[in-house]
């Protein structure tokens, strides 16, 4: 079923409107504080809003005017389920039980409801857990139990909170794979902080910042071309924002870069060049003259992180990936005055 939300909460400076077709998964990303939780606890009847509608499928979950008057149904009522970053299963119930629950709950007999619940127990590769209480399980054999659960009950809509975040990153890769297998063709809304869960589960990005939308779109559009400093941090990009002018792109400091696409840029609109700071080199002392198709910034560096074989080496909000040889032999620290440069075909050039 589809879901149309628009609803706003006053104290947490909360305006947001957002829809998610049927059968459609929407990855809800954004910083700490940036209205995530807010948004799922609305959807699911944890919170009540100081106004807004929202209405999914046919049923009307709430309608609340201006005064904060008007219908909002319970959350039971709502045909909604959550899953959260911790499994949360009855400790008292085997892992078959846990899944039966909700269809219990419904009213539905028992022996249907165990049907069901071995055959979505089948569907997330865990039939043969069926008797272990939780306790007896794994975090991501827990996890895997709280996805059947959540799905055997029917929902209209599936919201998810983090799915991997309790997890070790050796056992996420799995419920990964059965999150989109299960899915696949269902309403769902993911709420996440891991790119990689974006590109492998959700059709549609939502960014949010400071309780409001400020990118949305399919998600190879919202983190191949980011158009905030989170998206961008998050796709692993270096994002810099001017003007399009002269067939590239004018910083504010007067720089003009030029990148792939910058030529079919409208003169004057507000444009964003996006690079990966593997592709940007860093040199200091006596500079040669840029080659045409280079881009050269001057910059003070920050901050260095080492990652992995590479340091990145940080100038504000622009960094490069380089050895640590490199790093040794420019004897680069915070504030070293140092130079970017990168090709303009490894960048790309649009409209934010």
């Amino acid at each position: 079923m589809t879901l149309e939300f628009a609803a706003v909460v006053e104290d947490r400076g909360f305006d947001v409107e957002l829809t998610v077709a049927e059968g459609e998964t929407v990855a809800v990303l954004g910083p700490n504080g940036a209205g995530k939780s807010t948004l799922l606890a609305l959807i699911a009847g944890l919170l009540r809003p100081d106004h807004g509608t929202a209405r999914l499928g046919g049923h009307v979950l709430f309608d609340v005017d201006d005064r904060g008057r008007g219908p909002a149904l319970r959350p039971h009522e709502r045909g909604v389920s959550m899953l959260a970053q911790d499994a949360l299963l009855f400790p008292h119930l085997s892992a078959l039980d846990n899944v039966a629950f909700g269809p219990r709950s419904a009213g539905v007999p028992r022996r249907e409801a165990g049907r069901r619940a071995a055959d979505w127990l089948a569907r997330v590769d865990a039939t043969g857990l069926a008797d272990r209480r939780p306790a007896q399980l794994s975090g991501g054999q827990a996890q895997r139990i709280a996805v059947a659960r959540a799905l055997a009950a029917g929902p209209d809509l599936l919201l998810l909170d983090e799915p991997m975040a309790a997890l070790d990153v050796s056992v996420a890769p799995a419920l990964r794979r059965t999150l989109r297998d299960v899915l696949a063709d269902r309403t769902a809304i993911v709420v996440t902080h891991d790119v990689l869960d974006a590109f492998t589960l959700a059709d549609r990005v939502v960014v949010l910042e400071g309780g409001r939308v400020v990118d949305a779109g399919p998600t190879h559009d919202v983190l191949e071309r980011p158009t905030t400093p989170f998206a961008a941090g998050l796709a692993g990009l270096d994002l810099l924002t001017g003007t399009a002018h002269g067939g590239g792109v004018r910083l504010e400091d007067g720089t003009l870069l030029t990148a792939r696409s910058a030529d079919g840029l409208p003169a004057g609109a507000a444009a964003a060049v996006a690079v990966r700071p593997s592709a940007v080199r860093v040199s200091t002392g006596t500079l040669s003259s840029p080659t045409p198709s280079e881009n050269v910034l001057d910059v003070v560096v920050t901050d260095l992180e080492p990652r992995g074989d590479v340091v990145r080496v940080r100038a504000g909000d622009v960094s490069a990936d380089v050895p640590p040889g490199l790093v040794a032999g420019l004897d680069l620290v915070p504030g070293s005055a140092v130079r970017f440069s990168f090709d303009a075909g490894d960048a790309v050039a649009y409209l934010v």
